[in-house]
Parts: C-alpha cells; sequence; structure tokens
C-alpha cells in the first residue's frame, strides 16, 4: 500500500490523489498507477474543474490509477493483487476482472454505498475476487 501512497502523489488533480500498485504472486511490483490525463496530453490544456458542462470538467479525460496500473503493466496479472488508495468504481473494478486481478485492497472507500460502489462490489462478489480495507498505513517522506 505504500507504494500506492506515494504513487498517488504524481497525480495533479487538486481534489482527488488516487495511486495503484499490482504485485504479482510472487509479491513483486508488476504496474504503478496514478489518475491524471492521457501521456500526450498537457495537463494545462484540460480542466480539472469538478463542476460544470461534463467536456468543462477533469471526467470525460481522466485515466483512474488503476487504469494506469494495469496499462503499465509489466506481466500478465492473473493472480495479481492490485493495492489502491481509493476503493474503485464499477469501471475500473471491469478492468480489475478482466486483467485476471484475484485480490483487492483499498486505503479509503469515501464513496462507499453509491451507486458505483454498490455495482463495483457485486461485480467483484460476483468474480470471486477478494477485497479488503488496508489496516491503517503511514507512509513518511523526508
Amino acid at each position: 500500500m505504500g507504494v500506492a501512497m506515494l504513487s498517488e502523489k504524481r497525480s495533479k488533480d487538486p481534489n482527488t490523489q488516487v495511486g495503484a500498485c499490482i504485485v504479482n504472486q510472487d509479491k513483486r511490483i508488476v504496474g504503478i498507477g496514478y489518475n491524471g490525463f492521457p501521456q500526450k496530453l498537457n495537463d494545462d490544456d484540460f480542466p480539472w474543474e469538478k463542476d460544470g458542462e461534463f467536456e468543462d470538467t477533469k471526467y470525460p479525460y481522466v485515466v483512474h490509477a488503476e487504469a494506469n496500473a494495469i496499462l503499465n503493466a509489466t506481466q500478465n496479472l492473473k493472480g495479481a493483487t492490485i493495492y489502491v488508495t481509493l476503493f474503485p468504481c464499477h469501471e475500473c473494478v471491469k478492468l480489475i476482472i478482466q486483467s485476471g486481478i484475484t485480490e483487492l485492497v483499498y486505503a479509503s472507500s469515501k464513496y462507499n454505498g453509491t451507486p458505483s460502489d454498490i455495482a463495483a462490489k457485486r461485480m467483484l462478489d460476483k468474480a470471486d475476487i477478494t477485497y479488503r480495507q488496508c489496516q491503517e498505513v503511514k507512509v513518511t517522506l523526508e
């Protein structure tokens, strides 16, 4: 979880920074990601706003941390574990299932009980993917 927490620091989102780290069955890191715009897009050319017309907000442009970690993976993810600083949305859960990840560990769940959260947990349960909240982790940088 510490690496996921460190990777979230790279996010330029002023409201929500999310990090993800995927480890294989040998507990070796095979993918890292954070939420941000796609690689070739300049951060200054797109909005970070949460409210307004859809195309004037960050939502159609941001790639979530989980998706970036899966896309950045250096090997097949079958049987892997993903550590995320925020419980994933239903769209990212689809990617987690499709990638072969079998365990999800998350730090916080600020959207607990929302329709997206309910759908995400329903899919995880049906796909037999274990998910649990991580005990408090404190990362200190000096």
